[in-house]
């Protein structure tokens, strides 16, 4: 990362607290919010039975269930 004055003369202290802010940021932004949901499980993801078919009616159809086996 390169950082460039285009105007004005900073100090040394400045130009340190200024690049502190900057980084300081950027650490902010890449890191993972505490309170943030885990990822969700693949099994409980309903997509996942999505491109399946379902059992079809018939005489028997009472003892299928809706998911997949």
């Amino acid at each position: 990362m390169t950082i460039k004055v285009v105007r004005g003369n900073p100090t040394p202290e400045e130009l340190a607290a200024a690049l502190a802010v900057v980084r300081a940021r950027a650490a902010a932004a890449t890191a993972t919010p505490s309170g943030a949901e885990p990822p969700r499980d693949a099994w409980s993801d309903p997509s996942r039975i999505a491109g399946q078919r379902l059992p079809q009616p018939g005489q028997a159809s009472w003892t299928r269930t809706y998911w997949p086996s």
